[in-house]
């Protein structure tokens, strides 16, 4: 199971319910990455989505503790072992985890891979991804060149886990 986040020098990842920056190229990665996939998500970051609604040519499971909650174009799950059994027909590899911090934190252990869109600046935010670089289960695998967009400079990461995942 994979993991994709954009993060800054803190490893936060959003204020608000709402992503830090929006990059281009790190949305296009996400998009090059997801599509035809299976994606993992709360139900709040589901709805800070365009139009609150499931991304489009992706499988879409939601996790959601409200037993009365649903939504059109998505498989709802009420816990972690449910969102397993509703991607296990599915290579681990062409699953992704993609937020919000209390689902990347629930699945990490599950996880292999990590995309980071690493942002070298730091934002005024409340909610964070545990740091992998602190993390003795995770090391950096793979880094891109510097980009930039206007003023900010980032680049791509990958971490892989050191040991097995679960499942």
């Amino acid at each position: 199971m994979n993991l994709i986040a954009a993060v800054d020098k803190n490893w936060a990842i959003g204020r608000n319910g709402r992503l830090l920056v929006s990059i281009p190229a790190d949305r296009q990665m996400f998009r090059d990455e997801t599509v035809g996939k299976a994606v993992i998500m709360g139900r709040k970051t589901l709805e800070s989505l365009p139009g609150g609604q499931p991304l489009h040519k992706r499988t879409n499971i939601v996790l959601s503790r409200n037993p009365h909650y649903s939504v059109k174009g998505a498989v709802v799950c009420r816990s972690v072992e449910e969102a397993l059994e509703a991607v296990k027909d599915f290579q681990t590899e062409d699953v992704y985890v993609i937020g919000g911090a209390e689902i990347y934190e629930s699945f990490l252990p599950y996880c292999g891979t990590a995309h980071i869109t690493w942002i070298d600046y730091v934002y005024q935010a409340d909610t964070y991804l545990r740091s992998l670089d602190l993390d003795p289960e995770w090391e950096l695998d793979l880094e891109s060149e510097e980009a930039t967009y206007f003023n900010l400079c980032y680049t791509f990461r990958r971490y892989r886990r050191t040991s097995k995942p679960l499942r």
